[in-house]
């Protein structure tokens, strides 16, 4: 019995690690056609590594999802120049609803590729739920997560996971 719960633990620490802490992602090739910052815990550092990305030129459009207060009082990152800049409140103001939001823009604008801005605990989910509505190339940037989150974030992420694998199945 001991064995067993000894072995279990070790998987979920695995997995943990393994989709939550240091998600596999693939390489961000040099352009794409829209850099898109989801809203969540550690927003600042978000919005740093998404307007990085902008600066660098990655992409033609940046994009971000806004909280409630954000979309009500017009606050947006600002545009680099040349960049064009979209911001947007989901609904429903969940990752899927993101993800719905990023498929309406891509068929709006023509984009073939997007670029998610997220932490890593979110990368993982964020990618199959924006798979599941856009057809095109989906690429992941982490940014850093504040430490004290991660208690509450690893669960958070294990339940919605599950939940986007075992009850919402689709975009």
């Amino acid at each position: 019995m001991l064995i067993a719960l000894a072995v279990a633990l070790i998987a979920f620490l695995g997995l943990t690690a393994r989709y939550f802490v240091w998600p596999r992602l693939p390489v961000l090739p040099p352009h794409i056609d829209a850099i898109v910052e989801l809203a969540g815990p550690g927003d600042d550092d978000r919005d740093r590594l998404a307007t990085q990305l902008a600066q660098a030129r990655r992409a033609d459009y940046l994009v971000q999802s806004t909280l409630p207060s954000d979309a009500a009082s017009g606050r947006c990152l600002p545009a680099p120049p040349g960049v064009t800049l979209l911001c947007f409140h989901p609904d429903p103001d969940t990752t899927r609803g993101e993800a719905e939001a990023i498929a309406r823009y891509a068929r709006e604008f023509g984009w073939k590729s997007v670029v998610i801005v997220t932490t890593a605990d979110h990368a993982w989910r964020a990618r199959l739920r924006v798979t599941r509505c856009f057809p095109g190339q989906v690429y992941v940037a982490t940014s850093h997560l504040p430490p004290l989150y991660w208690f509450r974030q690893i669960p958070y992420q294990w339940a919605a996971s599950a939940k986007a694998e075992l009850v919402q199945t689709t975009c």
